[in-house]
């Protein structure tokens, strides 16, 4: 796993009126390395119907499709992995119910980092690195030098870490070097405006695939990989 990390946020791109699929598909056009479908507020037979048509846009584009905190339903409609946090189902037990299933984990802490390597998930996130507006409750923030430390306890650990939390492609710059993937919501989206009608969806849509590619160009301009020991 190697540069953007694209998230569907559902709530998120209802209040901007904007199509799951629509989004998705401006986000696969750039080739991400991989997707997610966040959906918390959405009943469980939405989520699945929208992972079911998502999967083949996904592996079309050779895209692994990531499912938020349901592995039931990332079963059922063929995803490639699930995404799981602190207080969903424990990695082991996902793996005793889908064994065919990558999982990835969320970890705010360098302890909580620690206990996931112990269980090789397919990935590891960390954060928030930054503010974040796309969690009611998020946790404290970790900043860049803990991305650092964790960097080098995951490469030790031969598992990819995803950056989380705040993520723009300015301060993507930053971590650079220091992460695999990082994971982005909001600034796959242009700026809301102020007042009034937006510009039509079309356009909204080509500046979301030109956001996304920018994300790309970051990794692909990636410096030489950080040592273990630097």
């Amino acid at each position: 796993m190697r540069g953007l990390y694209a998230i569907v946020d559902v709530a998120t791109l209802a209040s901007r009126g904007l199509s799951p699929l629509a989004f998705a598909d401006a986000v696969l056009r750039a080739r991400p390395a991989a997707l997610q479908l966040r959906a918390k507020e959405s009943p469980p037979r939405e989520t699945l119907a929208m992972l079911r048509e998502l999967g083949p846009m996904c592996h079309r584009s050779g895209v692994p499709l990531v499912a938020n905190d349901r592995p039931d339903l990332a079963v059922l409609a063929g995803c490639d992995r699930v995404h799981v946090g602190q207080t969903d189902m424990p990695i082991d037990r996902v793996r005793r119910i889908a064994p065919g299933l990558g999982v990835g984990v969320s970890t705010h802490t360098l302890e909580q980092l620690e206990a996931a390597l112990l269980a090789r998930p397919a990935y590891v996130a960390f954060g928030p690195v930054f503010p974040t507006a796309s969690k009611k409750d998020p946790d404290t923030v970790v900043g860049i030098a803990a991305v650092r430390e964790a960097y080098r306890r995951a490469a030790h650990a031969n598992v990819p870490l995803v950056a989380i939390g705040g993520i723009t492609r300015e301060r993507g710059r930053d971590l650079v070097g220091w992460v695999d993937a990082v994971a982005v919501i909001a600034d796959l989206l242009p700026p809301a405006p102020a007042e009034g009608a937006g510009p039509p969806v079309d356009d909204v849509l080509v500046e979301v695939t030109r956001r996304a590619r920018a994300y790309g160009d970051l990794f692909a301009l990636e410096p030489a990989a950080v040592g273990i020991g630097s």
